[in-house]
């Protein structure tokens, strides 16, 4: 072999174990940007999974393992709310004047003690002071309650509730994969009654399917070494958790 052809033999072997240096730095960075970025949008939809059972559980009194039921009582399903008019003064409250001593009072229509509470006009207050409960569209409570959490941290609502929720059990960036639900009233031996519980969860080897299979597996056995669930999950249906998150 001439000289010439060694060194562009040489040339070629540096590159090639040059490129495999620089892959084998790269790839855990690649990695961890892409995971990073899945991981952000699992959390956002379990986060929407956690607010839609909560909002099941209020009206239905248990949680529920159906995304179908889910799906349909977020559309349609209604919820009894307080609708306020009027406030009690810092004045009346100093006196004793309560939210519940007020609705009695206007609900009975009786103002006996309305003078005690620093109340001159009852007539006057009552007109003023109401506190009706009406029926409400969760859909709306939910997108008004998120408009008014946005606006307080300067944010905007990018997708509403009513264009999320169609694919809320849906693994985003990855093909035809979906979360895992379930729901189940857990017996608490202590108190005697049932306790409701849910959990939604996706492995990491669903959300994070088509990234570096090596690092996929790394995580899974630190999971595993740590006793912990090997994906992302919001609540327990082994112990109330307040339906908090692993990520949290």
């Amino acid at each position: 072999m001439n000289k010439i052809a060694l060194q562009a033999l040489m040339a070629v072997a540096i590159c090639v174990v040059a490129f495999m240096c620089y892959r084998s730095i790269q790839k855990p960075i690649e990695f961890e940007a892409a995971k990073e970025k899945r991981q952000a949008a699992v959390v956002a939809k379990l986060i929407d999974i956690r607010q839609a059972e909560v909002y099941f559980k209020d009206v239905n009194g248990h949680y529920t393992s159906s995304f179908d039921s889910l799906k349909t009582f977020i559309k349609t399903g209604q919820k009894l709310t307080v609708k306020k008019q009027g406030t009690i003064t810092d004045q009346q409250l100093e006196k004793g004047l309560t939210e519940l001593k007020a609705w009695k009072m206007v609900r009975d229509n009786k103002g006996e003690d309305a003078a005690k509470y620093g109340i001159e006009d009852f007539e006057a207050f009552c007109q003023y002071f109401r506190r009706d409960t009406m029926p409400e569209s969760v859909l709306e409570i939910w997108s008004k309650a998120e408009i008014e959490e946005a606006t307080k941290l300067g944010r905007t609502v990018t997708t509403p509730i009513a264009q999320r929720i169609d694919n809320i059990d849906i693994v985003p960036m990855v093909e035809n994969t979906k979360f895992e639900l379930q729901a189940v009233n857990l017996f608490n031996d202590k108190s005697g009654v049932y306790i409701p519980l849910f959990q939604a969860q996706v492995s990491n080897d669903n959300y994070l399917m088509g990234l570096e299979r090596q690092e996929i597996v790394n995580m899974n056995k630190l999971a595993k070494d740590l006793e912990k669930y090997p994906g992302l999950r919001v609540g327990d249906i082994t112990e109330p958790n307040n339906n908090a998150g692993n990520w949290e």
